[in-house]
């Protein structure tokens, strides 16, 4: 896939996403400090907060999003960093690491969120913030049975980009998220790939357990609430010593 079709669709699927804001804005209030972006994508938050005159570090592993978040950041104070989240090293701490939607669920499981939260701890502030969004329980479905959920789409340039999802497999330790993407050129011709996302399972108590055993503080965790587009949230939230 393109650079540009990898920006295009994620700008699609996850570039709506606005019930979480609040929060995120609440934490960087309260933080009073500089903010890393864990997962910042195309910065969907990254830019939300800094038009709010917050310093962000954006930190994604894609060189594609990571490219189109320079660009977009302008002269807002944003430095983006292209590194994976279980191996980055920085010259500066934070007083807030925010994870938003379901970066931590991407991470390969436990191994993988042991390994960032060993580097979160090394990047935190004394008595700096932790939060992580965990997706509410995926149930499974399938679209010949339940119905289709409304699909995400965006037009540029005169062509529409839809993605829809057709089902949620339950694979064990992880749920699979079956999507057809489809490209609508003007001129009625239609392109259409199979795409599908995994995501680890884990609950909010293990996340909650294996920050502590990295040697993190628990606080009380924050909900979102699902809406009839979005399903809700747990936001695990945890400090350094």
């Amino acid at each position: 896939m393109s650079a540009v079709l990898e920006v295009i669709w994620h700008d699609v699927e996850c570039g709506g996403y606005a019930e979480d804001l609040s929060l995120w804005h609440d934490l960087a209030g309260r933080s009073g400090g500089p903010v890393l972006d864990v997962g910042a994508g195309t910065g969907r938050v990254t830019l939300e907060l800094a038009r709010a005159g917050v310093p962000v570090v954006a930190l994604d592993a894609d060189p594609a999003l990571c490219d189109a978040l320079r660009e977009r950041a302008g002269g807002l104070p944003v430095e983006v960093v292209c590194a994976d989240a279980r191996d980055f090293e920085l010259a500066r701490r934070f007083a807030l690491i925010v994870v938003p939607m379901q970066t931590v669920q991407l991470l390969g499981g436990a191994a993988g969120r042991a390994a960032f939260l060993r580097r979160a701890l090394a990047h935190l502030e004394p008595r700096g913030l932790l939060a992580v969004a965990i997706a509410d329980p995926l149930d499974s479905f399938d679209a010949e049975f339940d119905g289709l959920p409304r699909p995400d789409e965006a037009e540029r340039g005169g062509t529409r980009y839809v993605s829809q999802a057709l089902a949620v497999a339950d694979e064990g330790e992880q749920a699979a998220i079956h999507r057809v993407r489809q490209i609508v050129r003007a001129d009625g011709t239609v392109e259409e790939a199979d795409n599908v996302i995994r995501l680890d399972r884990v609950e909010p108590e293990q996340l909650e357990e294996e920050a502590a055993t990295a040697g993190l503080r628990v606080e009380a965790p924050r909900l979102i609430p699902s809406t009839d587009e979005y399903i809700g949230s747990t936001v695990v939230v945890v400090s350094a010593p």
